[in-house]
């Protein structure tokens, strides 16, 4: 315990607000294009509301609610799903909350500080021990507000927030920069190819088939199952799966295979320098793996494409296809839920010159230099913001 600080219940420094849950909660007929904000916890993204997938309602409906309705500066919190999910309240004259939602205001504490310390390890213990273990993890109001909170003086409240603030700001501008970065990488894209799906430069298509040398999905779902899996101590191979497409990265928890039930999938391996891509759900994502990647066989979520190098340039491949992809799969307004490699073989694909890919690889490569650059001093940031969260509030 810090010295000259109190420690109070939650409940005693901020009052807590539910969303209404009678009658007079809305329903589908009550949301309308534009009205008062209808704010649930999908609308909280990364500490801010999301208002451009906010639902509204009347103000009629509004009128009617008994409880849940905002004001600027309150913090809202999660208490069903997504545990501990929060905002703050900015700038918005009206709203009001589901009830998977709860409304903290403050009292007697600086709500900005308290938004800080509401994502300290020690409130992610509080949740996590009382979290009911249900298949919809839930809290109520009433054991939120009993977390003890140390609270030192105003005037160190606010400097403690404005340190904090300063290192989540400069990692703000650093994802900025990497999201400019994405940006200046897809506008060299169209500039030297135009689009792949109006191919308006007039470019030679091929089938993508014809410009491979393996295109196929995973192992049917009965020839790989999680009972499948063993410890890594005992594994042979690891399986790729969705999330290593989704997330373009391998440090994630991982599974694995024994020599056995490899032998028996062996087809389906994959080796550094193949693309592995999502096509279950979520599709079109698509991540090449490392040359140095570790043995594995893919998923059957995923597809397996090894390209003919005389043909594309793997950078030139990935920004086109994706693109192919994404089209496909809304078109006519229609999402699918599945792809297959024998139809996206069938797809006649522009095929620039190989010269004109390379040169634009390279022009990316300068690009993913600075990018990595940049990650690096976001992951220090990170840290450094972790070890001052520690220092204050654990």
């Amino acid at each position: 315990m810090r010295e000259g600080w109190t420690y109070k219940k939650l409940g005693d420094i901020a009052t807590f607000i539910n969303g209404d849950r009678g009658k007079n909660y809305p329903s589908q007929k009550d949301f309308v294009d534009k009205g008062i904000p209808f704010i649930n916890a999908g609308h909280i993204m990364d500490g801010e509301i999301d208002f451009d997938s906010m639902n509204y309602i009347t103000e009629n409906k509004y009128n009617s609610l008994n409880s849940g309705k905002i004001v600027d500066g309150d913090i809202l919190f999660c208490l069903r799903g997504s545990l501990g999910k929060k905002a703050i309240v900015k700038g918005v004259a009206q709203g009001a909350i589901a009830s998977s939602l709860v409304i903290i205001r403050c009292n007697d504490v600086y709500n900005q500080y308290l938004f800080h310390y509401l994502n300290s390890s020690f409130i992610s213990s509080c949740i996590y021990k009382s979290n009911n273990g249900s298949s919809q993890p839930n809290l109520s109001a009433t054991s939120v507000s009993g977390y003890i909170i140390p609270i030192p003086s105003l005037p160190e409240q606010q400097s403690i927030v404005a340190e904090l603030d300063k290192i989540n700001e400069l990692i703000s501008l650093k994802k900025a920069q990497l999201s400019d970065l994405d940006s200046l990488a897809q506008s060299i894209f169209y500039d030297m190819f135009g689009d792949p799906i109006e191919n308006e430069k007039g470019w030679e298509v091929k089938n993508l088939s014809d410009n491979v040398q393996e295109m196929f999905l995973g192992p049917f779902g009965s020839a790989l199952k999680v009972d499948s899996y063993v410890e890594k101590i005992d594994a042979f191979c690891m399986v790729y799966e969705q999330k290593h497409a989704i997330q373009g990265r391998l440090d994630l928890e991982n599974h694995f295979i024994n020599e056995e039930k490899y032998n028996s999938l062996r087809r389906f391996e994959v080796k550094g320098g193949d693309f592995i891509m999502s096509c279950r759900g979520t599709i079109g994502k698509l991540y090449q793996l490392p040359i140095d990647a570790p043995r594995g066989i893919i998923h059957p979520s995923l597809m397996k494409i090894r390209i003919k190098e005389d043909a594309y340039n793997s950078t030139y491949f990935k920004y086109m296809l994706v693109k192919i992809v994404a089209n496909e799969n809304t078109n006519g307004n229609c999402v699918q839920m599945a792809i297959t490699a024998k139809e996206l073989g069938k797809k006649s694909l522009p095929l620039p010159p190989l010269s004109l890919q390379q040169e634009f690889a390279k022009r990316i490569e300068l690009i993913e230099q600075q990018k990595a650059q940049i990650s690096s001093t976001i992951k220090d940031l990170e840290t450094l913001l972790a070890s001052r969260m520690q220092y204050w509030f654990d």
